[in-house]
């Protein structure tokens, strides 16, 4: 079945123009200032995206974990530092509780008084990297590009839905293996693997294990819903 898939995918037009071709070999990891899940995040922008989508966006504000690779993404019609608080505030603190880093360049949009006073709020500390370093935050730059390539694949051949396909590109991210980590950002936040597609039209072992266990659930319930 994963030879039939990648044959599929092989014969995508998509694939052939968007996909990664590595030829670098792996390289052992090494040691990371991130201690635990959602200890450190990176976070930076994308864009002017060409063409802005039918309603008006053309930036996506991004930030990943370092630890999980755990990703999440808005897509905006212009970066304000008003929107890179609101981002911070309820994509990240209040989904995933306070950082210790967030690791940022030096946009004007990232480093003023507005996020500097929320740093202080929640006694987290802001880290800048120049702008013109991309590898100094390395995983979002690595991030931006393979969601970039993602939407290349899913949006229609006009380019202005990209921000209704984002919802979709960041579950494939989440549950698509990172070979740094050798797991799924899913797997590591939850423990589980994600119940994809694919499971439900072919009928996974894991599908037969929890049909098996509803139905001797229901006949264990039915004799003492009688008594």
């Amino acid at each position: 079945m994963v030879n039939d898939c990648m044959e599929y995918a092989h014969k995508c037009q998509a694939y052939q123009f968007h996909a990664n071709f590595i030829h670098q070999p792996p390289e052992p990891l090494h040691p990371k200032i991130s201690l635990h899940p959602f200890d450190v995040w990176g976070m930076d922008a994308i864009g002017p995206i060409t063409p802005k989508s039918s309603a008006g966006h053309m930036y996506t504000l991004a930030a990943t974990d370092s630890f999980s690779k755990w990703a999440e993404a808005i897509p905006l019609k212009e970066i304000k530092k008003e929107n890179v608080v609101d981002f911070i505030t309820g994509s990240i603190i209040q989904h995933y509780g306070i950082p210790r880093f967030i690791i940022t360049d030096n946009a004007k949009y990232f480093s003023n008084t507005a996020t500097k006073k929320l740093s202080k709020k929640f006694h987290f500390k802001l880290h800048f990297s120049s702008m013109y370093n991309a590898l100094a935050n390395g995983l979002l730059e690595a991030f931006n590009k393979t969601l970039c390539n993602i939407l290349k694949k899913t949006v229609s051949k006009k380019q202005r839905d990209w921000y209704e396909k984002l919802g979709e590109a960041l579950w494939t991210y989440r549950t698509t293996y990172r070979t740094t980590t050798n797991a799924t950002p899913y797997s590591l936040i939850y423990g589980v693997k994600a119940m994809l597609p694919l499971e439900k039209e072919i009928s996974s072992v894991r599908i037969a294990l929890q049909e098996d266990s509803v139905s001797a659930n229901f006949w264990v319930l039915v004799p003492m819903a009688h008594l």
